[in-house]
Parts: structure tokens; C-alpha cells; sequence
């Protein structure tokens, strides 16, 4: 009997070492959560996958994509209107000029300078955010969080620095990582899962 106890003990922390594995996710040193909650009474999100944004050969930040349910096809995550997560955890400083170039060029890169003239107005609410914060400090979480029609919603370490309303703006920002044209074809493919 006193084996019996042991193997279903030895059993148990088994199952409950590979789980957390499972459930866990660190990359460059990042904790990541296997799953996030979108605000006090949003839908539950599910990490779909984390990659390293690099640049030359500095590393800038951990990416990870947050979805209601695990996806690998850009497009249908794109057309699809629930909520998502971007978070981003820097590796290294860079000012708000740096990360807004960065996005611009990403935002260039995926539409039509006719499309871009759309979305004029909620690229300068973006601009005017991330000049808000001034500078991401190797450590610091900015968070980009999607929810349909209802907008954007940017946070930096936990303190909500503004959001940026519909849609289509969303899909657009969304583009930057996995669009034809991503800032990193492998950043794309970690975040789709790949």
C-alpha cells in the first residue's frame, strides 16, 4: 500500500511539473502568463505566442499575441473583431521617437498610402501616446489591447495612457507583426504559434 502512495505522489508531481511547463512561457528572461483577463470584466485571453523582436543585432523586446482561442492563420486573426492582446517587453531603451518609427515603418510596409490617409487621425492619437510616455525602458510593458469596434487601449506598466477608437485601426496596428509585411518574419511566425 505504502507503494501505491508513492507512485500516485511521484505521479501527481509529474503531471503537475509538466503542466506547468505547459502553462508557462519565458523567453529572454520574460514571464509571460498562459493566460490574461482584458480588463476587471473582459474576456480571457490565451497566449498564442511569443517571439524576439530583433533589430541588426540588438534585441528590442519579447512580442507576444494574446487570443480568445489559439490561431496560426494571420488572416482569419486579422478579420476576426473579439479581443486580443499585444504586449510588448522591452530588452533594451528606446525613446517614443524610436518606437513610433518603428510602428510607422510596419504600419507603411501594409497599406497603400491611400489606406494610410485613413487612418491619419488614429496614428496621431498613437503618436501622441507614446510621446505622452517618452521613453521604454529595458523592463517596461507596454501593452496593446484590442477590443473590436470599441478601440485600442494602451498601457504602459499597468498605467492606462490611452485609447484610440474602432476598428479598423486595430487590424491595421495588427499588421505590424503579422501582415504580409511584418517587422520580422520570424517575430510573426513565434507570435502565430510557429
Amino acid at each position: 500500500m505504502r507503494k501505491i502512495q508513492l507512485n500516485q505522489i511521484l505521479t501527481f508531481i509529474l503531471v503537475w511539473g509538466v503542466a506547468a511547463l505547459v502553462n508557462a512561457a519565458e523567453v529572454e528572461g520574460v514571464k509571460l502568463a498562459d493566460k490574461v483577463r482584458v480588463g476587471d470584466s473582459g474576456p480571457e485571453l490565451v497566449l498564442n505566442g511569443v517571439g524576439v523582436r530583433t533589430r541588426v543585432v540588438f534585441k528590442v523586446y519579447v512580442g507576444a499575441l494574446y487570443l480568445p482561442q489559439k490561431a496560426s492563420a494571420a488572416n482569419s486573426i486579422l478579420n476576426d473583431t473579439g479581443a486580443k492582446r499585444v504586449a510588448l517587453h522591452m530588452l533594451r531603451d528606446i525613446t517614443a521617437d524610436q518606437l513610433l518609427s518603428a510602428l510607422n515603418d510596419g504600419l507603411k510596409a501594409n497599406h497603400t498610402a491611400e489606406q494610410l490617409t485613413k487612418l491619419d487621425a488614429p496614428i496621431k492619437q498613437l503618436e501622441a501616446i507614446f510621446k505622452s510616455v517618452k521613453a521604454a525602458k529595458s523592463g517596461d510593458a507596454i501593452v496593446i489591447d484590442f477590443l473590436g469596434d470599441a478601440g485600442k487601449r494602451v498601457t504602459v506598466n499597468g498605467d492606462a495612457k490611452g485609447a484610440i477608437p474602432g476598428a479598423d485601426f486595430g487590424r491595421a496596428l495588427l499588421r505590424v507583426w503579422i501582415g504580409d509585411n511584418p517587422v520580422e518574419a520570424v517575430l510573426k511566425k513565434a507570435m502565430l504559434g510557429g
